[in-house]
């Protein structure tokens, strides 16, 4: 199972950073980083396989392909936002974590007019003149 390569490598991690931020917590941010990287390498196929069902389940629904490419460009902003701040609070950097995940908080709002756009505009067409 996946999960358990994941499990193992994030235990092995949590051990080689334990000791390695006592001589030097520069590498030590370095290597967790480099870990988040590799375990999130590990599972992209997976996520490259819920794209693409979610492309063919929108096709065969006959919906826009700008509102899924929204959704899943909003999705992308906050899982990159989440794992920004991550390594900014393994950094000891907990003001600049905040402010990555406002920023990305900023983000997905600014993505996400055309879909509210779309949806007032649903919601005008339904009820009656």
């Amino acid at each position: 199972m996946q999960i358990l390569q994941v499990i193992g490598l994030a235990i092995l991690g949590a051990v080689l950073l334990a000791f390695l931020r006592q001589t030097r917590s520069d590498l030590a941010v370095v290597l967790s980083a480099a870990l988040g990287i590799v375990i999130f390498l590990m599972v992209v196929s997976n996520l490259a396989y819920f794209v693409e069902v979610m492309s063919d389940l929108a096709a065969k629904a006959g919906v826009n392909r700008l509102y899924l490419d929204t959704v899943l460009r909003v999705i992308g902003v906050a899982y990159l936002a989440s794992f920004g701040g991550q390594v900014c609070r393994d950094a000891g950097e907990g003001a600049l974590a905040t402010k990555v995940e406002l920023a990305g908080k900023v983000l997905i709002l600014a993505m996400s007019v055309p879909l509210m756009f779309a949806l007032l505009d649903l919601v005008l067409r339904i009820l009656p003149s």
